[in-house]
């Protein structure tokens, strides 16, 4: 069905526009992103492939099933990461954690399960509020996304089992 590929292609979409802002944020404004950023952006850039692949292979209701539930572990997965900045954002400003070397350093120096783990930990960078929009930060409008894009696509999952598509 040509719902399928409208479905992915709407993700796709909105995907590649979010990273686009947040590019725009980044070399135009300057606002350099921090470990928990990156990895966002990574959960949105994983989304996006698996959407594209999806958009080209116009799955039937098997390859909707195994799209929609990589769609879904993905957001979950940036929902938890912005989770965790949001947090950072919200500590006391004695709580928050010191701030941390540069990724670029950090994969010169450290092993990779390191620079991994400080990653998704996050740093006092992650703690700052840098840019708001209708008064929500960055990460807070990540886990509006991650959330919607989690909810819709276990719906695109249930929505498989009882469908057929062509």
């Amino acid at each position: 069905m040509k719902y399928n590929r409208l479905f992915y292609m709407l993700i796709l979409l909105s995907c590649v526009s979010l990273l686009g802002f947040g590019y725009v944020l980044q070399y135009v404004k300057g606002l350099e992103p921090c470990p928990l950023c990156m990895v966002q952006r990574a959960a949105f850039l994983l989304i996006i492939l698996v959407s594209l692949s999806a958009c080209v292979h116009n799955p039937g209701r098997i390859g909707t099933r195994i799209y929609s539930g990589f769609i879904s572990l993905f957001a979950v997965f940036g929902a938890a990461i912005a989770g965790r900045q949001i947090w950072l954002q919200h500590l006391p400003a004695d709580k928050v954690p010191e701030c941390g070397p540069g990724l670029e350093f950090m994969l010169e120096v450290y092993p990779l399960a390191e620079t991994i783990k400080t990653l998704i930990k996050g740093t006092g960078d992650c703690a700052e509020v840098v840019w708001t929009f209708l008064g929500l930060s960055i990460p807070e409008w990540s886990i509006q996304v991650f959330t919607l894009l989690a909810v819709i696509s276990i719906y695109q999952l249930y929505r498989s089992r009882s469908a057929t598509f062509s």
